[in-house]
């Protein structure tokens, strides 16, 4: 059975959250557990039988990076890897309506969706498995997740038939209490989907034709999957969700960069051992999972861990410790810098006996359903503790504290700072 994939990477208005890292790289290619993020996402859908193209679908100009980053992809998983550009933001559905006949081409008989700000196990298999055993060949399977009650309302919500897993109601973000079960935003779809998505479009054609105020054709082609498509779907007998147990996470804000690399360095012991560094005679003191690019320079005197990565060409000095933490590429930590729960950016220096801090934002861990909450930046008028970021090209002094700050790029800091954004 023919299968391709979708990848949706948004574009450069989205990931505003993400800031001050996405001025610099698209946020799909930022590193997570030491390989951009929809790297991931690439893996697990090479690892399908039969899946023959991979799409990424996204309204980002052409980009060096994105360009480099595929051909490497394409030669690395040996599956033909292409970027469809969008000409607007048309949503989670209208995009794939766009490119339809792209899709459909070479008659593929099935297709994944997949958000790509999103970290998870992928259990593609398990829900091509789970579409054979429930519903017609026509039917589309959401992967779905359980969250607490209260943070199930920050996602969309499905009530599904406790026997069957057909989904009987569907809302995106409710007001109040729905269901502990929430979509992760990967999908899987029959070319059938499109008749639904162009119904939407029609209807949404037959508004504008009735509102001759409004100014723009474009409109129409807006859709969303989620509460156009989704919504409508529910209860129609053609809607199923497969329910995980794997973990799963949302990557909105940069803090949540950090949990996911958490999650993907757990998953490399039994996926990728060989990216996990180990404690070796002359080498560094790793405690826990830490990845470290083989070109990168780090002291045998240093710790690192647990839940760090260490990018390309970076430097590490002598006695320094890093935990909860990632390091971008051709970052400089100087002797005895001590560096938790903190993004580093490209090319940035931190100097010897320098401390630089974040507060991690990770879920309660008590609660094996609770999900990382997107917080927002301030709250009640003062700036919410979060991890610290550096971004690229930044130098912080020797012998200063940063804590709980964002720091935007090409700054040279020349004191302590803390909860502060440094414009």
């Amino acid at each position: 059975m023919p299968l391709k994939a979708v990848i949706l990477i948004g574009g450069p208005q989205k990931g505003t959250r993400f800031r001050p890292l996405s001025f610099e790289v698209p946020k799909p290619l930022f590193p997570v557990a030491g390989v951009p993020m929809v790297q991931h996402h690439i893996e697990a859908c090479a690892k399908v039988p039969g899946l023959k193209e991979i799409l990424l679908m996204g309204f980002y100009q052409p980009h060096e990076a994105l360009g480099r980053f595929l051909a490497a992809a394409q030669q690395e998983f040996r599956i033909p890897i292409r970027y469809l550009q969008e000409y607007a933001a048309l949503g989670t559905a209208g995009g794939i309506y766009h490119f339809r006949d792209q899709i459909l081409a070479g008659g593929a008989d099935a297709f994944f969706v997949l958000n790509a700000d999103v970290c998870s196990e992928f259990p593609l298999q398990e829900m091509l498995d789970f579409r054979q055993q429930h519903g017609d060949t026509d039917s589309f399977v959401i992967l779905g997740t359980t969250a607490n009650r209260t943070q199930a309302l920050n996602y969309g919500c499905i009530v599904a038939n406790a026997d069957t897993q057909e989904v009987q109601h569907y809302v995106e973000k409710p007001s109040t209490f729905v269901s502990e079960i929430i979509n992760c935003g990967i999908y899987l779809f029959t070319p059938a989907i499109f008749q639904h998505i162009g119904e939407v479009f029609q209807r949404n054609q037959q508004e504008l034709a009735l509102e001759e105020s409004s100014n723009g054709w474009q409109r129409a082609e807006v859709i969303r999957l989620e509460q156009d498509v989704f919504t409508a779907l529910a209860g129609s007998g053609k809607l199923y969700v497969y329910k995980t147990d794997g973990f799963w996470s949302q990557i909105k804000s940069a803090g949540s960069a950090i949990y996911a690399s958490r999650l993907y360095l757990n998953q490399y012991s039994q996926g990728h051992p060989e990216r996990l560094a180990q404690n070796k005679p002359g080498g560094p003191i790793i405690r826990g999972n830490v990845y470290i690019h083989p070109t990168a320079s780090v002291d045998s005197t240093a710790v690192l861990g647990p839940n760090v990565s260490i990018g390309e060409g970076v430097t590490v000095g002598a006695g320094v410790r890093i935990r909860e933490s990632i390091i971008l590429h051709g970052a400089s930590l100087h002797d005895h810098t001590c560096v938790l729960n903190t993004i580093v950016g490209w090319d940035s220096t931190i100097g010897r006996w320098a401390r630089v801090e974040g507060t991690p934002s990770d879920p309660n861990p008590n609660d094996p359903y609770a999900k990382i909450d997107s917080e927002t930046l301030f709250r009640d008028g003062r700036l919410t503790p979060s991890i610290t970021i550096l971004g690229c090209s930044v130098t912080i002094p020797a012998e200063v504290v940063i804590l709980n700050s964002i720091v935007l790029p090409h700054k040279e800091l020349s004191r302590s700072y803390k909860n502060q954004i440094i414009l």
